[in-house]
């Protein structure tokens, strides 16, 4: 069985590299039948981005895009996770999270950055708390549906061994939250990454969000989607590197 679960996973990352393969050429195709500076190909954005990363200024502003990211991502998991398992565990919790939360799902990304920004300036905590913001409440009803979800049976079994609070939220609350922290996660980095860029356009002077700016002032694509790509291939690298192994760890105890 684990020869054919091998096999599988082999034959999955080669269809994974030539549908990679297939879009990079047909993106080459492309380029060149239009043959416009505004639709450049991979080759030269590959050309312009290594430029970039050698004279170190894509992995300054990338770093630094990458820090509000994840600063932003925390403090949203952190908070989030807090209410949302209140919310689940608490009806009375939920009833009064609940018009803020779908006041907050609903308030659009921009407005909260425009209005942090003018209260509070233009500076790196207003960004980290817009966007923290408008991760909040996304944060709090998954955790919220995995904390109405616990299982009865293995809450009645933590008390029969008379397990301390520690123990009970470590050995029987965690591992059944597990999943619902990656979906939070996952979903949590492919939205942040995306409002982080778009506040760095609108107020910071450093970050990818603002060298997005300046190209597009210049319609330079090729820069524009040089940057676009580190991003990405950054975000595929934390997928695979860090957050499937994550994943695969914490559901270990799942058969």
């Amino acid at each position: 069985m684990t020869e054919v679960s091998a096999i599988t996973t082999n034959i999955q990352r080669w269809q994974s590299a030539a549908a990679l393969l297939a879009m990079v050429l047909t993106w080459q195709i492309a380029a060149s039948i239009a043959a416009d500076r505004l639709f450049p190909g991979p080759v030269q954005v590959v050309s312009v981005l290594l430029h970039e990363a050698v004279r170190g200024e894509l992995l300054y502003h990338l770093g630094i895009s990458l820090a509000r990211v994840a600063a932003s991502l925390g403090a949203a998991i952190l908070i989030g996770a807090v209410l949302g398992y209140a919310a689940g565990r608490s009806r009375r919790a939920d009833v009064w999270m609940r018009p803020w939360i779908v006041l907050l799902l609903n308030m659009p990304a921009l407005i909260t950055v425009i209005l942090i920004y003018i209260w509070l300036g233009l500076a790196d905590t207003a960004l980290v708390l817009a966007v923290a913001l408008n991760k909040i409440p996304n944060v709090v009803v998954t955790i919220r549906e995995g904390a109405g979800r616990l299982d009865k049976d293995f809450a009645e079994m933590a008390e029969l061994y008379r397990f301390g609070r520690a123990a009970m939220l470590r050995y029987v609350v965690l591992p059944q939250l597990a999943p619902f922290f990656l979906v939070s996660l996952r979903n949590g980095l492919a939205l942040t990454w995306k409002i982080v860029l778009l506040a760095e356009l609108l107020g910071r002077s450093n970050g990818v969000g603002f060298q997005l700016q300046v190209y597009f002032q210049d319609f330079d694509v090729t820069h524009i989607l040089a940057y676009a790509i580190s991003f990405g291939v950054v975000m595929l690298a934390i997928e695979y590197g860090l957050l499937v192994p994550l994943e695969r760890h914490l559901l270990t105890w799942r058969r």
